[in-house]
């Protein structure tokens, strides 16, 4: 990247899904991703180049004494790099990370949270999963995915292993995915958390 980053937005906020959920955190949004899923709501494709000092400096007049940072996009890992987190890293905050998994990552993340989108009906792009391990394993769940691919995901290696289900866009629609979901968790007691888009809930960011 030559030292510039494509940054659609930055953005101070609470983390809403997954095991950090309700925790401050900087949103750090990348530009671009090497997917397309049909259920996708945010816009990413937009950006500004931005060297690490200006991102540096736009998370702390963002952020203010907040030390931990979401890297999201899009697919943040098109653009992530050893000097971008390094810069992070020297200025003390912590880095999460939130990826689709298709592609390797530079070392030094605290935290990676991967959804896997390979099992999405009507994806465009070579979905499949290379990381062997993440922090936590989030499954964004339109309710009808097979049992078998379900139990798939559960033998990937990561601490914590959600199930959240999809915003369809339809009240209706959604309210049967997340019953599903939830049947399904009751239904294999020990094995998946329920994460659900709390931020769109509270009506933030």
């Amino acid at each position: 990247m030559n030292g510039r980053y494509r940054v659609n937005e930055i953005f101070y906020s609470l983390q809403g899904e997954g095991y950090w959920t309700g925790t401050p955190m900087v949103f750090v949004r990348l530009s671009g991703c090497n997917l397309q899923c049909p259920f996708c709501d945010t816009a990413h494709f937009s950006f500004t180049e931005m060297s690490a000092d200006e991102i540096l400096s736009a998370v702390r007049a963002q952020g203010g004494a907040c030390r931990r940072i979401c890297l999201t996009g899009g697919e943040p890992s098109l653009q992530l790099d050893e000097a971008l987190l390094s810069a992070f890293h020297t200025a003390g905050y912590s880095i999460h990370m939130e990826t689709n998994g298709t592609r390797p990552l530079p070392a030094g993340l605290d935290w990676v949270t991967v959804s896997p989108k390979e099992d999405v009906p009507g994806l465009t792009g070579n979905g499949r999963v290379v990381l062997e391990r993440a922090d936590e394993l989030k499954l964004v769940f339109d309710g009808t995915m097979a049992d078998h691919r379900l139990a798939h995901w559960t033998s990937f290696p990561a601490a914590w292993h959600f199930l959240q289900p999809c915003d369809t866009g339809q009240p209706e629609q959604n309210l049967a995915v997340l019953q599903e979901t939830i049947r399904h968790i009751q239904s294999h007691p020990g094995v998946w958390r329920l994460s659900l888009q709390t931020h769109k809930l509270l009506g933030i960011r």
